[in-house]
């Protein structure tokens, strides 16, 4: 992992360190799975295990992308609130929705203990309310996911919230033992490991050029032409440059990550060792590593060029929340892009022999976990979890291919504004 952005605590504390091999030739399979990440390589090996015969593409390594990179912060649910989906959708399709999306978390604990994945893999998060409104909010969704669905969280008044944070001034929180935190790099690769022993043949550094679906589909990469019954584009914020169409309903934002030299009382920051989200519009996310270290994400950019010191950039979030660690020495620094979409609910679907998922705006630790699964489901004929996430509403960023990033770009930077105001 060379490029710039990967100087990353995940790859410098990898359990495996692959050998790559990029596809040549004609190759034939069922399934061709395209991108390494959490979605893809759940995909591929939840087909294998269903007796399909899969080959996955990724243009670079196994967890290259967002997969490899992120805060490593499982949260159940989705980017809504279940009280909104209630009021949008009514109570059926709600429970049903509800049964589907927060069933990601049991999925995930499942395949770490079926697999063996050592990926630090540790139980709890808290969300932190930055203004008051935040917690009233926060409180009343707690309350109603107990009543409705019986997900039983802990709302944290702000004088209990030393409990788990010491910092920040944050007006309370709501807990979640169900959510929690995990090395997200060491999960890619032990899923990944778990599908080539499945039988997925997995080649990297195998870039998509072109794809093509015509009832069969076609897929090239520079040394490679596979042919297959079904694709499964998993490819996330790059998904715009294989199949531009599916590209129009996300865009995709920079975010960056710190990991500081090991603290000589990590829980002294963060008591119950939870993984932390606050409530901002452009949040900070932080929790412990295994070998005590503060892991931070914050800030986040629009264009795609990195800042100049990115360990800079998200010191100075880091400070607004923990002023002691001012002058802590920075290891490792990195960012990359997740894809966002116009509503922040993922866009799950297919067209033809096309399968795709992606937009999961922040929150795809667990989610796109289900997302690969769902859809092996579908390939095998049993629809109805597939269907309930494919029936999520989504629609295209206005302005085509010159103006979708700069007017959503616009609307993000207001909402961010109003967070500072």
């Amino acid at each position: 992992m060379a490029d710039r952005l990967a100087n990353s605590y995940y790859a410098a504390t990898a359990n495996r360190v692959r050998r790559p091999l990029a596809a040549q030739g004609e190759l034939d399979c069922d399934v061709v799975v395209v991108g390494g990440g959490f979605t893809g390589v759940a995909g591929a090996l939840a087909c294998a295990e269903k007796g399909f015969n899969v080959i996955l593409l990724e243009a670079e390594a196994i967890g290259f992308g967002a997969s490899g990179r992120n805060g490593g912060q499982l949260i159940p649910g989705l980017r809504w609130g279940m009280r909104d989906i209630h009021a949008e959708f009514g109570a059926e399709r709600a429970r049903a929705i509800f049964d589907v999306a927060w069933s990601a978390r049991d999925r995930v604990w499942r395949r770490i203990a079926r697999h063996g994945i050592d990926c630090d893999l540790k139980p709890g998060h808290l969300e932190a309310a930055y203004k008051p409104a935040h917690l009233a909010a926060m409180r009343a969704e707690a309350e109603f996911l107990a009543r409705e669905y019986g997900h039983v969280t802990s709302v944290v008044e702000a004088n209990e919230m030393a409990r788990h944070i010491n910092g920040g001034n944050y007006h309370g929180g709501v807990f979640d033992p169900q959510g929690g935190h995990f090395h997200p790099l060491n999960y890619a690769l032990g899923l990944a490991e778990a599908a080539e022993a499945a039988g997925v043949r997995i080649f990297e550094q195998s870039r998509v050029i072109a794809l093509e679906e015509k009832g069969m589909v076609e897929v090239r990469t520079g040394s490679a032409r596979i042919h297959a019954r079904h694709a499964l584009i998993a490819t996330d914020a790059w998904t715009s440059e294989i199949a531009p169409t599916l590209g129009r309903f996300t865009i995709p934002i920079m975010n960056y990550n710190v990991a500081t030299a090991p603290l000589a009382d990590p829980r002294a920051l963060l008591p119950s060792d939870a993984a932390v989200a606050d409530s901002r519009f452009v949040l900070n996310y932080f929790r412990l590593s295994a070998d005590g270290r503060l892991l931070f994400g914050g800030g986040e950019k629009y264009g795609q060029r990195p800042p100049t010191d990115i360990a800079g950039f998200v010191r100075r979030h880091i400070v607004q929340v923990f002023p002691q660690l001012a002058d802590t020495p920075i290891d490792y620094a990195w960012g990359g892009a997740v894809s966002v979409s116009m509503n922040r609910l993922p866009h799950i679907g297919r067209t033809g022999s096309l399968f795709y998922a992606h937009g999961f705006s922040g929150h795809g630790a667990l989610v796109s976990t289900l997302a690969g699964e769902v859809v092996a489901d579908a390939l095998a004929g049993t629809a109805a979890s597939f269907d309930v996430m494919a029936s999520l509403p989504a629609r295209p960023f206005p302005g085509g291919k010159c103006l979708r990033q700069p007017l959503a770009t616009l609307g993000l930077i207001w909402f961010a504004l109003r967070d500072r105001l």
